[in-house]
């Protein structure tokens, strides 16, 4: 008989987070950059055929690129979702012409946000602009992925955000196509758990797909942390950089972000995570594999992944 506070006592809720993981990854996607798209072949033998690869529009890649690299990750037996980020599309005729493009390439699925241009570069200001067009419903892509912000944006008001939200998916009823969101990476898992009850409180009951950092140094996190406006999280690093990777209040790594947010089950609308891999796609997808494969154990702690070799 095992007492309580004997080390055997822990075994079964470790091993049932280690379940939690296993299972939550199994849906787990992930992206490239367009550069990134001669490492295809290499991302193929790593990851299974049929994950979500998003293409990401990095600041330093066109429209086209975007798109010819979308197609290329579809040929790769991957499910290809490009982000469309509509303040870098010139116009309505370049929004059709590759949307045409992307459905005859066999692409259905788009991620559709605003971007991080300063200014549009033509006549989309955001996203609500395109759904009013009507040139989603006239393209035929059937799968639409929008973006959520756990912890704010410095540009938007909060506010602002859940009526975006609210928007989308009225529209996705309306238009008949199948809606998810797809949150920015974070780094306090706190910021999410607030976030989702609001979800619920507003009855927006879209899918969700977890933005996860990747394996990446902190000083990476921070580079993209203000390109993408991340709010909480950037103050809390910018006070410390040399403590943030201890904080408890903050994730800095995707076994400390898969461990805090399945330290208990999710639920049935959060259905999988989405990882960042700012450039590293293929080393991300290792990463991504060995955690699928529950080749990982976890600390005597509970707080960290150890990796099998």
């Amino acid at each position: 008989m095992v007492k309580v506070g004997q080390p055997g006592r822990a075994a079964p809720a470790t091993d049932d987070r280690k379940g939690r993981i296993v299972s939550f990854m199994r849906g787990a996607s992930t992206e490239i950059t367009p550069s990134e798209e001669g490492q295809l072949p290499e991302l193929a033998s790593v990851l299974p055929a049929g994950t979500a690869v998003y293409v990401a529009h990095t600041p330093n890649a066109s429209f086209a690129q975007v798109i010819h690299a979308a197609l290329a990750v579809r040929r790769a037996g991957f499910v290809a979702t490009p982000h469309i980020a509509v303040r870098r599309v010139a116009n309505s005729q370049t929004l059709r012409a590759a949307l045409s493009e992307l459905r005859a390439g066999g692409v259905d699925d788009i991620l559709l946000i605003a971007g991080d241009a300063p200014r549009p570069s033509g006549e989309f200001s955001g996203t609500l602009a395109v759904l009013e067009s009507r040139i989603l419903e006239e393209s035929g892509i059937t799968r639409i992925g929008v973006a959520g912000h756990p912890e704010g944006h410095n540009a938007v008001a909060t506010p602002l955000l859940w009526e975006a939200l609210e928007v989308k998916q009225a529209f996705a009823t309306r238009a008949g196509v199948s809606a998810h969101i797809v949150t920015q990476f974070g780094l306090n898992d706190g910021a999410f758990k607030s976030w989702e009850r609001e979800l619920v409180r507003r009855r927006i009951h879209l899918p969700v797909r977890v933005g996860i950092a990747g394996p990446a140094p902190v000083t990476k996190l921070v580079h993209f942390a203000i390109q993408c406006g991340i709010g909480a999280s950037m103050r809390v690093l910018m006070r410390s950089l040399s403590t943030a990777a201890h904080s408890s209040g903050l994730a800095t790594s995707p076994d400390q972000h898969l461990l805090a947010l399945l330290a208990t089950p999710v639920s049935a609308q959060i259905v999988a995570p989405h990882f960042f891999a700012f450039g590293g796609a293929v080393a991300t997808a290792r990463w991504m594999r060995k955690i699928a494969a529950g080749e990982f154990d976890i600390d005597a702690e509970g707080d960290q992944l150890r990796l099998r070799s």
